[in-house]
């Protein structure tokens, strides 16, 4: 795929550094599915745990809330390439696509994978019985698929089921030689693989794999042409212009910023995103793609397959299931396969665990 060079940043972090970067987390070994659920490093549980007590105790900071909200926003945009004004923020990959998937005209056609995670599917779907058509193809047709008629592409850069990375450059060049939007769903991609969100018109995480927020935590970047054409059908307080009074009466007076898509916040999942992303950031998505990677590797070469390029790997072996569970190593099964995942808190010993269990 295009994306940013995969090289250290000017100035990493000093947890940049693997050895030191495990520092940041209280995580027991054997947690290999990120794909699922990400472990907050000690911060952000630290920082979620306080702001509890200050709700216990009736001391809540409402301020201090948004501040967290719009800290964490900045931070996203960051680490996608793209200003602050252009990210919205939400609860779930879903909602935020859907005024995005609600503003397809009638009559519009969208390609898709077939093989979609229903989060990346279900939006565009739900448009069908208004009149737009939803063509499913296999991955690896979906460039072919992309033709005069096509309004829209969605696609996850990273696919959930089997770690594959898309053909990112080539489906973003067909698009765009038919004059078709491009929507990317990045859940299972940004916070270990390097990229660049301004390369579409839509692209949308749910942060806590990757990323490591608590759950309830979603960030997209809108595209300031897509975002300038789109109803913002879930508009709310949280979307109201920063120079009027937000809670009560008309006129209508949205922001023109991209916030205008947010949902109202789940507070308490903010304040745990804030320390997380900006663990992230401070570390490098080139430094934790590396480890990630490295780390994948050292699990496929110790079964005797291929190497790959991605953080996720799925595999077909007899009792997979029974035998990582016996050794108390945690993942999940995704479409017939065993689904592992190596982020930044993993270790060698993590991998070479799972490695004899399924080779003993």
């Amino acid at each position: 795929m295009d994306s940013k060079p995969d090289h250290p940043t000017a100035n990493p972090h000093p947890d940049a550094d693997p050895g030191r970067a495990l520092s940041n987390w209280s995580t027991d070994p054997g947690w290999l599915n990120t794909a699922s659920s990400g472990l907050p490093p000690d911060v952000a549980y630290e920082a979620l745990t306080r702001a509890q007590e200050t709700w216990r105790r009736g001391r809540t900071d409402m301020d201090g809330f948004h501040a967290a909200g719009e800290r964490a926003r900045a931070t996203f945009g960051r680490i996608v390439g793209a200003p602050a004004e252009t990210i919205m923020a939400g609860n779930t990959t879903s909602g935020l696509l859907a005024p995005f998937a609600a503003g397809l005209p009638v009559g519009g056609r969208l390609v898709v994978p077939e093989v979609e995670f229903t989060s990346n599917l279900f939006p565009w779907l739900v448009q069908e019985a208004r009149g737009v058509e939803v063509v499913t193809v296999p991955p690896a047709k979906l460039v072919d698929a992309i033709d005069e008629r096509t309004t829209a592409v969605a696609f996850s850069l990273v696919q959930s089921a089997d770690g594959s990375i898309a053909a990112e450059a080539d489906i973003v060049a067909a698009a765009r030689a038919y004059g078709a939007s491009v929507y990317v769903d990045g859940t299972q991609a940004c916070g270990w693989l390097p990229l660049d969100a301004t390369r579409y018109d839509l692209f949308v995480v749910s942060a806590y794999k990757w990323l490591m927020a608590p759950r309830g935590t979603a960030y997209g970047y809108v595209a300031p042409e897509l975002a300038a054409r789109t109803l913002p059908h879930a508009a709310n307080w949280y979307a109201g212009a920063a120079d009027g009074d937000p809670y009560y009466g008309p006129p209508l007076r949205l922001t023109d910023t991209a916030r205008r898509f947010d949902t109202s916040p789940a507070w308490f999942c903010q304040v745990g995103a804030d320390p997380a992303l900006d663990l992230v950031e401070r570390i490098g998505v080139e430094h934790i793609h590396a480890h990630d990677v490295a780390l994948a590797n050292r699990f496929l070469a110790g079964l005797g397959l291929p190497l790959g390029d991605s953080a996720i790997v799925a595999i077909d072996i007899p009792d997979a299931k029974e035998r990582l569970e016996a050794a108390d190593i945690r993942f999940s099964a995704r479409a017939g396969r065993t689904r592992l995942a190596f982020h930044v808190y993993n270790t060698d010993a993590d991998v070479d665990a799972a490695v004899t269990a399924l080779t003993s």
